[in-house]
């Protein structure tokens, strides 16, 4: 006889959040925002300093709640996916962000000074053919 699984209870299940989408590079994080909370910080299902390890990418995803005061009354359940550590951090500040001015329109001249919803479009350049890498040639030699 199998045994039954059990189910783990999702602490942010039936509460109301606002949710929102940024993005960065080839990372995509998808934030929802409960502001009734104790500020849990939860990416990917794991806590924060679990997830982003360095101190530096805790401090860029923190950043647009850091900068309006809300760090300590909001829970925040990230999941992010694609690319690498510093982009899912970014993409994490900027899903954050919008959440943020979706629930209050009076944050964003605050967030927008600080660069919060600036959307930075920058990605890594393909390959062309006969080429190295995106734009490094082949060594050019005479003989």
């Amino acid at each position: 006889m199998p045994e039954e699984k059990k189910e783990e209870k999702n602490p942010f299940e039936g509460r109301k959040y606002v949710r929102a989408l940024g993005r960065r590079k080839k990372s995509t994080a998808v934030a929802q925002l409960y502001f009734k909370g104790k500020g849990k910080f939860i990416v990917n299902k794991l806590p924060i300093k679990d997830y982003f390890a360095r101190a530096d990418l805790i401090d860029i995803a923190k950043a647009s709640l850091e900068k309006i005061g809300k760090l300590d009354s909001t829970d925040i359940n990230v999941r992010v996916a694609g690319g690498g550590k510093k982009g899912q951090s970014e993409a994490t500040r900027l899903a954050i962000a919008r959440a943020l001015i979706s629930h209050n329109e009076d944050l964003r001249p605050q967030l927008r000074a600080a660069g919060f919803l600036t959307v930075d479009r920058r990605v890594k350049e393909r390959k062309k053919p006969g080429l190295k890498r995106a734009r490094r040639a082949p060594q050019w030699s005479k003989r």
